[in-house]
């Protein structure tokens, strides 16, 4: 198996989805913690990895360059201390054995939850189906046994061993490049086929895909220092122009037919979710629209599976459960569109929300901090929010480019059982750098708005409740700021009332939302003292450390308001639904319930947006009576908390911030 290659010689939270009661077991992909180096175990000089990439490279004879690009594609050249990813793959190159990573879990939340977040239609379950045996798993899930058998190395060093992972990934790369009866060339235009090949996909325009995003970043180049200190280079190449006449000889299928609303730099297919009657008014999964002629789309939400990848596209096929627009596969970067950007996905748990938006599904899990979002879905990810945003006009911030965590509840009630996803371990800031909207200083140090932007591989608060409730989560790089009553961090966390209506103070569970801010996320500032910074959130001050030599917040110009002279509190709401004179015959009138928030007087929060109320009407399968009630109540989109809220432009004044 091993070709010309000598012979190596060995060295010495979310909650569980019920159904009718009972657990709706599914074997997904889950990352399992894996024994990391030991704790007194010497540490590799910074230079290690680089080292480790030139040997395997010189080994194997694959070009150091195409090394490097493939390994960056998959983990940023990351380690992640021998943890697998969401799809079960391991180390530097990725190598995927989803047979050790098989754990059951559930999609979503319980039985409970309304993803379609109305009222004017019950809450139903679904069955779960399960995942088929590992063995049924496709090649893309089982690429570490491949390495194990061309290197002669076990699975275990594989998984575990920065140096046997970068050579087993050489080792597959070189074993592609010979079965499409390529040379070992050592030029890197010659191995375009053998990085489409590796990407693991089993159509040609995802292959191709990623082959060309491999060669996007052999171009321009990369260096960065990884998770565990290494610092890596990829000297760029900006001349280089592969060989994709290799496109011929992939021997993949080609693309399914065309109904996909993407753009054309990335691969797409269409994986249908169903709409349905059930019979006695009941349907599902989303809802017939006319988007944007009878609403606007003005945000785009950003979710996590929970799940495999194959499981998640058996739920959004399930008429039961719910849906969402788009998945988007860890491994490659693939994409599914399940639902027509003119309909409406039930996917946000907020009607509003969901009548206003587009959903994309990643393929992850909150409570994994290890389980990485590769690069290869990061890209694809913002390449088709570039796209959906200039379709849509809709501005590329943390206002509109939501995560599910954003979302506020509709009503008091709801609160409690919004979701957290993608959570603290979505790096936010590279996101935004991809999407061409990387988080700068917009203004001075003494600014009265900030933008928080901490560094997210070196800003690792510590979280609990990845594997058991109270337990500590491993230390990860977050994007996420933790906000106290005082300039200390002894001090309690801040409050939220919503969440905690006995008054209890926020905790740092991995899933408890109410004492954070976000990479991106717009506060106007109360207060500075040394090295900490308080802002207003969830109508109280909330500090958060921001050390001048190392600032996790940068100044900001945005629109702020406040409430009007006189008033002493505005309600604030989770939907911006209209007045009831606005409502004809026949549709019934939706309350305007405030949450149990209060933005008070001297306040100031950053402003989103301004719409007029608005309700989708939409309860029955017969879609001739659907129809949008828009009013004359004006609304303004703020950065209450964590997540967005409303409050009536009636009530407040807007004015831009000092400076």
């Amino acid at each position: 198996m091993q070709g010309s290659v000598p012979p190596r010689p060995r060295p010495a939270r979310r909650h569980v989805w019920r159904a009718g009661g009972a657990v709706a077991s599914a074997a997904l992909l889950l990352p399992l913690v894996s024994a990391g180096p030991s704790a007194t175990a010497e540490k590799p000089g910074s230079g290690t990895l680089q080292r480790e990439f030139a040997a395997a490279s010189a080994r194997y004879k694959v070009p150091q360059s195409v090394l490097l690009g493939v390994s960056y594609l998959q983990s940023r050249w990351d380690a992640h201390s021998g943890a697998p990813s969401v799809t079960g793959g391991y180390g530097p190159m990725h190598l995927t054995d989803a047979r050790t990573a098989l754990a059951e879990a559930p999609h979503h939340a319980d039985g409970t939850e309304d993803a379609r977040g109305d009222s004017s239609r019950a809450v139903r379950t679904a069955t779960v189906k399960a995942l088929p045996q590992a063995s049924e798993l496709p090649a893309r899930l089982r690429t570490l046994d491949r390495a194990a058998q061309l290197t002669g190395l076990p699975a275990k060093e594989l998984r575990e061993s920065p140096a046997a992972n970068v050579e087993g990934g050489a080792a597959l790369l070189a074993a592609a490049q010979r079965e499409l009866g390529e040379p070992l060339s050592g030029d890197p235009a010659d191995w375009y086929g053998a990085v489409a090949r590796f990407s693991g996909a089993d159509d040609s325009a995802t292959a191709t895909t990623y082959a060309d995003d491999v060669y996007a970043v052999i171009r321009g180049g990369e260096r960065r220092t990884t998770d565990s200190g290494q610092q890596v280079a990829l000297r760029a190449v900006p001349a280089l122009t592969p060989d994709t006449s290799q496109r011929a000889r992939l021997g993949l299928r080609g693309p399914k037919a065309a109904k996909t609303e993407c753009p054309t730099t990335v691969a797409c297919e269409w994986v249908p979710a169903p709409y349905e009657e059930f019979g006695e008014g009941d349907y599902g999964n989303h809802d017939k629209a006319d988007r944007p002629k009878s609403q606007s789309v003005d945000y785009i939400v950003i979710h996590d599976t929970e799940g495999s990848w194959d499981t998640t596209l058996r739920l959004v096929q399930d008429p039961t459960y719910v849906s969402w627009n788009y998945t988007l596969r860890s491994s490659d970067g693939h994409i599914a569109q399940h639902v027509a950007l003119k309909d409406v996905a039930w996917h946000a748990g907020n009607w509003y929300t969901n009548a206003k938006s587009v959903g994309l599904e990643h393929e992850g899990f909150l409570t994994a901090p290890d389980a990485w979002f590769t690069e290869a879905m990061y890209r694809t990810s913002a390449r088709l929010v570039t796209y959906l945003a200039k379709k849509y006009d809709i501005p590329l911030d943390r206002q509109h480019i939501l995560g599910h965590d954003n979302v506020p509840g509709t009503t008091t009630s709801t609160i409690p059982g919004m979701h957290t996803d993608p959570g603290p371990y979505w790096d936010w800031a590279h996101y935004f750098q991809l999407l061409g909207k990387p988080f700068q200083a917009t203004a001075g140090a003494t600014a009265d708005v900030v933008t928080i932007r901490p560094d997210f591989a070196t800003n690792k608060p510590p979280y609990t409740g990845c594997e058991k409730a109270g337990e500590a989560c491993a230390p990860h790089g977050s994007g996420a700021v933790r906000l106290h009553t005082a300039p200390d961090e002894s001090a309690p966390l801040v409050k939220d009332i919503g969440l905690r209506p006995g008054g209890d103070a926020s905790t740092i569970d991995v899933n408890d939302m109410g004492a954070r801010a976000s990479t991106g996320q717009q506060f106007a500032v109360a207060e500075r003292q040394g090295d900490w910074t308080a802002i207003w959130y969830l109508g109280q001050k909330a500090w958060f450390s921001n050390p001048g030599a190392r600032p996790t917040a940068v100044g900001a110009k945005a629109s702020v308001l406040t409430p009007k002279a006189g008033v002493a509190e505005v309600p604030v709401y989770g939907r911006a639904y209209p007045e009831a004179s606005a409502y004809p015959s026949g549709v019934p009138v939706q309350t305007v319930s405030a949450l149990p928030y209060k933005l008070l007087a001297g306040q100031r929060y950053v402003v989103g947006g301004r719409a007029p109320g608005e309700y989708y009407y939409s309860p029955v399968f017969d879609t001739t009576a659907h129809q949008v009630v828009r009013g004359k109540e004006i609304y303004y989109e703020i950065q209450f908390g964590h997540r967005v809220a409303y409050v009536k432009a009636a009530d407040v004044e807007v004015r831009p911030a000092a400076r």
